[in-house]
């Protein structure tokens, strides 16, 4: 008798939970605000002990100069008394004349040592700063490492790499909350997107099988002759409409899985994946006498050719499509400039309020009264579009032309 799997295991839960009461001391946590507080307490405390320490050797040095023999007396046939900061005092001058000297000379030598100490404190504190910015500046960035981890993790999770987790290491503190908290939420997108991956895949694996069988079935009732004219005209109008279904069903497959990021890339030169779009539609732009041009440069990317593909098919069909009746024109440009590749798809056609722009990009939205039941597509090319150069690391922009219709720009990372 076969077992059933056992069901996949929870993932851990953060050592945090918000829904926890705190402990009975929660002044006693060691949160980053107390880490704060105690290093950079520690650090002025540690300061300001150095700086007490250095003016007080600075002093004693001092009242120890000052306290030297200001005169010393050099024998000889006239005796006189020198001083290496005051002037020369002869034992012949008057009392009056001698005692002014040596006030002068003390004045003299303690202004000299207040200097001296002055200048060697700040010497002292200008060294003391350099070493306080450099301690603070590391310290600050071993207290900050968290965040930086926490941010490289969210920058790869940007480009869908849902399965990178912080595992934040460390203390209990409001950093490793966040850190866990984070890894929860990953947990919960992941499980989300790998649903809605399947979902996706089972919903188009059903729906394309009705839609094969019909249009099979409708095939095969147009081929006999003998069918009655109406009948004949209802299998078609039947056999368009399943068509248009398959394309919607394609699109919104598509566009669901153009939503990650692409994993395996490879060199694929974009006015190659142009030209081949523009020979797809060559034969619908000559049907409505659309003309199209444009010098086509290469510009290397690494990305997936087929998705590339349809963003510039996307492209170019629409712009035939909405075009002018007739002296119509569709200009396809690729070129490499600034580290970046550039397609153009410029066209004319009729005119665009710019405040309709963005609406463009919406899945199934088109231009006013073409929102629904237009044979023109099913309301997903520039959705795709969008999607696709997101997941390559581009991005694309619409601006309306002067004149009328539009300027499409797609930028993608060489």
């Amino acid at each position: 008798m076969a077992t059933t799997p056992a069901p996949p295991a929870a993932p851990p839960k953060p050592t945090w939970d918000p829904g926890q009461p705190e402990g009975p001391f929660p002044w006693l946590r060691p949160t980053i605000r107390i880490r704060l507080t105690l290093l950079y307490g520690g650090m002025f405390l540690i300061a300001g002990i150095l700086l007490l320490s250095i003016i007080y050797l600075l002093a004693a040095q001092a009242l120890r100069e000052g306290n030297a023999l200001m005169y010393e007396i050099v024998g000889g046939q006239n005796v006189k008394v020198t001083s290496p900061t005051c002037p020369v005092v002869s034992i012949n001058q008057s009392y009056d004349e001698f005692n002014s000297a040596m006030k002068a000379c003390a004045l003299e030598q303690r202004r000299h040592a207040l200097d001296d100490l002055l200048s060697r404190s700040l010497m002292a504190l200008l060294g003391l700063s350099i070493i306080a910015f450099a301690f603070g500046y590391a310290m600050a960035g071993r207290v900050l490492s968290p965040l930086g981890k926490i941010t490289r993790t969210a920058r790869r999770v940007v480009g869908s790499d849902l399965t990178r987790r912080i595992e934040l290491d460390g203390p209990d503190d409001e950093l490793k909350e966040l850190a866990d908290t984070f890894d929860e939420m990953l947990d919960r997108l992941e499980r989300a997107f790998t649903a809605q991956q399947r979902f996706v895949a089972n919903a188009s694996h059903e729906l394309r099988t009705p839609l094969a069988i019909n249009r099979t079935l409708l095939e095969v009732h147009l081929s006999d002759p003998a069918a009655p004219v109406e009948l004949q005209q209802l299998g078609k109008t039947l056999l368009a409409t399943n068509e248009r279904s398959e394309q919607l069903v394609e699109g919104l497959l598509l566009l669901a899985r153009s939503e990650n990021q692409i994993v395996e890339r490879k060199p694929v030169d974009l006015a190659e994946v142009a030209s081949r779009a523009v020979d797809q539609v060559r034969g619908e732009a000559e049907a409505k006498g659309v003309e199209i041009r444009g010098e086509r440069a290469p510009a290397v990317v690494q990305g997936n050719g087929v998705l590339l593909e349809r963003i510039a098919l996307n492209l170019v069909q629409n712009a035939v499509r909405y075009n002018v009746p007739e002296d119509g024109w569709v200009e396809v440009v690729t070129e490499a400039q600034h580290d970046q590749a550039v397609l153009l798809v410029s066209n004319t056609g009729p005119v665009v309020p710019a405040y309709e722009v963005d609406n463009l990009f919406e899945p199934f939205r088109r231009l006013r009264t073409e929102r629904t039941g237009s044979d023109k597509g099913v309301g997903l090319g520039l959705s795709i579009a969008r999607s696709v150069a997101r997941a390559h690391g581009g991005r694309i922009q619409a601006m309306p032309r002067e004149g009328g219709g539009l300027v499409m720009r797609v930028t993608l990372p060489l």
